[in-house]
C-alpha cells in the first residue's frame, strides 16, 4: 500500500473559480482508488466532494489536498489496535524496572532477565495471564530476584517497583487521535499485557482502566484473555470482539516481536518508536486526518449517564452527568440543549470535574410548561437552586452560553452563596437599567430586533417549528461560513450596516445565512432564504439528527418563552439591592471568580458589549476566541476547553481545593 499526495497552492478570486478547480482535479482522478478526499474552505466544495471538515482561511488562498490510494487491490484499516505500555501510556514498564535497578545499583536489566529466565511459569507472566492476582505475584517476583542476586539489596521491594510501574501519563494525542478514528466510524481498541490488581494500591489501576475503557471501543486485557502479547490468542480475541478480519485491523505497538506477530496473523503492523510518525501511519491507512490539533472527544447521548430531578410538582429538569471532583454546571442557550456541551463535558471531566449538563427548561427532555412567566429570570434560577439542593451540592460553578449566559450572571448577583465562581461564553453582563425599559433598548439595537419577533406567541413558533431540519441548519454554522469568505480580512474593519448589506448581496444557496437586523420588515427570520440548505461543518449529521429528535419533544414555545419575560426580569433585578455607586447602572458588584469568554466573529453578541465588566466583576478573567462565531462550543471547541479547563484549575488552587485529573 502506498499514498500519491499532491499538495498546491492557488490564488482565486472567486468561489465559481475555486470550484472550476475542483471540478478539473476531480475529473481527473480515476475512479478505482478506496479513498479519495479534498480539503478545502467553502461549503459548495465540502459538500459536492467531501465530509471532511474544511480547512480555515480567511481569504482566497486556499490549499488543495488530494490522498490517493494507488493500491486498488488493498483495503483500509476497519480498525486500530493499540498497545498500551510505551504508547498509550508512558513509560513503558522495562523502563521501571530500569530505573529502580539505577537507584540500587543493580546490574542493567537484571530484574527482566531475571523473569525471562524463569521461563512462562515465572510470576509476572503468570500475573499477566491471569493465573495470580498482583497481591500474589509480588512475593513471589521478590523472591525470584533475590534467588538469582548473590547479595540482594535489602531495601528492594517488589511492591516499590510495581508502585513505580503504575505512575503512568497518557498519550494525549493517541487519545485525540482514537476519538477522531471513532468520529469517522473506525473501531479503535487497546491490547494490554496487564494483572489483576488486589492490593491497596488497587486504584490507580482503576483510573487507568476507566480512561481507556471511556476513550477507546474495546479494552482487551491479558489477565482476562488467558493469554499475553505477543500470543497470537490476545489478537483473535479483539479481533473476534471487533468483528473484523485481520487484513482489515492496524496493529500499533512498541514491541518489534508484538508488530511480527501481528504480521503473521495477516494485520498491517507499524513499530512505533516517534508517536507523530505513528499517527501518519495510521492517517494512510485509514484515511483519516490525525496531525495537526484534533476536536476534542464528545460525548455520545448512549454513552453518557441521564438523570431527573423534580424542581416542582409537574417540572423536572433533565441532565447529564460526568466525572467525580468539584461540580461544575453548565448551561446552554438558544436553541440548545445539553448536547451542545458534548465536547467540553469530557474534557472537564477528564480535568477532574464533576460535569453536569441539564436540559434548560423548556428544551429537550426537560419539562416545558406553556405559561411564560415560568421562564422567568426570577423562576429559573430558584429553579436552578432546588436542583442543587435535590442533587446534594452546596456550592458550584456555573458556566453558561447565550442564555445561559445570562442566567448563570444573574445566579451570581442573586444567590452567589451558592456558587464558587462564575463563567459565561459570549454573553457579557448586561446591567438592568431602572431609568429604561429594556423594550426601548431592544428596538434600539438592529441586531436585537429578532428579539422583538420572538415576543409575539405562536409566530416564531410557526416558522421555526415547519421544517426543524431547516431552522437547525440556518441556525448552527461557523463564522468563516458567512460573508468573510467572500470579501476576506476586509468585512473585519466594516460597520454591522454594511456587512450585512454584503450578506445580503451574496447570499447564496452554498452560503445562506439568518441576518438578526430587518426580520420584523421582512416578516420572519427565515424570509428570502433557500429552503434546502447546506449542513455547516460544525453541524455533523448525526448532531443534526439529535436536535431534531429533541425539539420534535416540545417544539419552539418553552425555548422562545425565555426572551418574553424582558420587563418582568427587568422589574425583579430593578428591585434588588444596588451598589452605592451614582451611575444609574450601579448594582452590587460580583466578588466571586468570573471568567468572560467572548468570540471576535459573534455577530450578535459583540464583544465589545463586554467593556467595562471589570468595574462590576473585580475578579474577572478574560477568554477571547478571535475567530469564532456565536456557537463557541462547537466551533472552537479544543480552544475553549483550554481557556475554561486553565482558569478552573487556577481558582480551585487557590481556593485550596483539590482537584484529581484523570490524564
Amino acid at each position: 500500500m502506498f499514498w500519491l499526495i499532491r499538495h498546491c497552492q492557488v490564488t482565486l478570486q472567486t468561489v465559481q473559480e475555486l470550484n472550476d478547480v475542483l471540478v478539473q482535479i476531480w475529473e481527473e482522478i480515476p475512479r478505482t482508488p478506496s479513498v479519495i478526499s479534498l480539503r478545502a474552505c467553502p461549503n459548495i466544495v465540502r459538500h459536492a466532494y467531501t465530509d471532511v471538515e474544511p480547512i480555515q482561511t480567511p481569504e482566497y488562498h486556499f490549499e488543495l489536498l488530494q490522498w490517493i490510494l494507488l493500491d486498488k487491490s488493498s483495503t483500509m484499516s476497519k480498525a486500530v489496535l493499540f498497545g498500551l505500555w510505551g504508547g498509550v501510556v508512558t513509560t513503558h514498564p522495562l523502563k521501571s524496572f530500569q530505573k529502580v535497578e539505577e537507584v540500587l545499583n543493580l546490574p542493567k536489566d537484571f530484574i527482566w532477565n531475571t523473569v525471562l529466565k524463569g521461563g512462562n511459569e515465572n510470576a509476572l507472566f503468570r500475573a499477566e495471564r491471569g493465573k495470580l492476582t498482583l497481591s500474589q505475584m509480588l512475593p513471589e517476583l521478590e523472591a525470584e530476584c533475590q534467588k538469582e542476586a548473590k547479595s540482594q539489596p535489602a531495601q528492594f521491594s517488589a511492591q516499590v517497583l510495581f508502585n513505580e510501574i503504575r505512575q503512568v501519563e497518557f498519550n494525549r494525542a493517541v487519545l485525540d487521535a482514537a476519538a477522531t478514528l471513532r468520529r469517522q466510524g473506525i473501531t479503535t481498541c487497546v491490547l494490554a499485557n496487564i494483572w489483576v490488581d488486589d492490593t491497596p494500591q488497587r486504584d490507580s489501576i482503576a483510573k487507568l482502566l476507566s480512561v481507556l475503557e471511556s476513550h477507546f471501543d474495546l479494552v482487551v486485557r491479558s489477565c482476562q484473555v488467558g493469554a499475553k502479547l505477543p500470543e497470537a490468542a490476545v489478537f483473535h480475541s479483539a479481533l473476534e470482539k471487533l468483528n473484523v478480519k485481520a487484513p482489515e485491523a492496524l496493529w500499533l505497538d512498541i514491541s518489534e516481536e508484538s508488530v511480527k506477530a501481528a504480521e503473521s496473523l495477516g494485520m498491517t503492523a507499524v513499530h512505533v518508536t516517534d508517536i507523530n510518525e505513528a499517527l501518519k501511519k495510521i492517517e494512510q491507512h485509514t484515511g483519516t486526518k490525525l496531525t495537526g490539533e484534533q476536536t476534542p472527544r464528545f460525548c455520545d447521548p448512549e454513552e453518557v449517564s441521564h438523570g431527573y430531578v423534580t424542581v416542582k410538582p409537574g417540572v423536572k429538569i433533565h441532565y447529564v452527568e460526568m466525572g467525580d471532583g468539584p461540580p461544575v454546571l453548565l448551561c446552554h442557550g438558544f436553541p440548545e440543549s445539553w448536547f451542545s456541551w458534548r465536547y467540553q463535558i469530557p474534557a472537564l471531566a477528564d480535568a477532574g470535574f464533576r460535569v453536569i449538563a441539564p436540559d434548560m427548561k423548556g428544551y429537550g427532555d426537560s419539562s416545558a410548561p406553556a405559561d411564560i412567566e415560568e421562564y422567568s429570570q426570577e423562576n429559573l434560577s430558584q429553579d436552578l437552586v432546588t436542583f442543587l439542593d435535590k442533587l446534594g451540592i452546596a456550592q458550584v460553578t456555573l458556566v453558561g452560553h447565550d442564555w445561559g449566559g445570562s442566567l448563570v450572571w444573574n445566579m451570581a448577583q442573586c444567590h452567589p452563596e451558592r456558587l464558587r465562581a462564575v463563567a459565561s461564553l459570549n454573553t457579557p453582563l448586561f446591567l438592568a437599567d431602572p431609568n429604561k425599559n429594556p423594550m426601548e433598548r431592544l428596538k434600539s439595537v438592529p441586531i436585537f430586533e429578532y428579539q422583538l419577533y420572538f415576543q409575539e406567541p405562536g409566530v416564531a413558533e410557526a416558522e421555526l417549528e415547519r421544517n426543524l431540519a431547516r431552522t437547525l441548519k440556518l441556525l448552527f454554522t461557523a463564522s468563516y461560513e458567512t460573508v468573510r469568505r467572500f470579501y476576506g480580512k476586509v468585512v473585519d474593519c466594516l460597520p454591522y450596516a454594511i456587512i450585512t448589506v454584503l450578506c445580503e448581496t451574496q447570499m447564496t444557496e452554498s452560503t445562506p445565512q439568518v441576518i438578526s437586523s430587518g426580520v420584523l420588515k421582512k416578516g420572519g427570520l427565515f424570509v428570502g432564504l433557500p429552503e434546502d440548505v447546506p449542513r455547516s461543518a460544525i453541524l455533523s449529521e448525526e448532531a443534526l439528527q439529535y436536535y431534531i429528535q429533541q425539539f420534535t419533544k416540545s417544539g419552539f414555545r418553552g425555548p422562545l418563552n425565555w426572551y418574553r419575560n424582558v420587563e418582568r426580569n427587568w422589574r425583579w433585578l430593578c428591585s434588588r439591592p444596588r451598589g452605592k455607586a451614582s451611575g444609574a447602572l450601579s448594582c452590587m458588584q460580583i466578588l466571586m471568580p468570573a471568567l468572560m469568554v467572548t468570540a471576535g466573529k459573534d455577530r450578535v453578541l459583540l464583544p465589545s458589549f463586554s467593556t467595562g465588566m471589570e468595574n462590576t466583576i473585580p475578579n474577572l478573567t478574560r477568554g477571547h476566541i478571535e475567530d469564532c462565531g456565536h456557537w463557541t462550543q462547537m466551533e472552537r471547541p479544543a480552544e475553549l476547553n483550554k481557556i475554561l479547563i486553565s482558569w478552573l484549575k487556577e481558582i480551585h488552587q487557590k481556593a485550596s481545593i483539590s482537584v484529581f485529573p484523570k490524564l
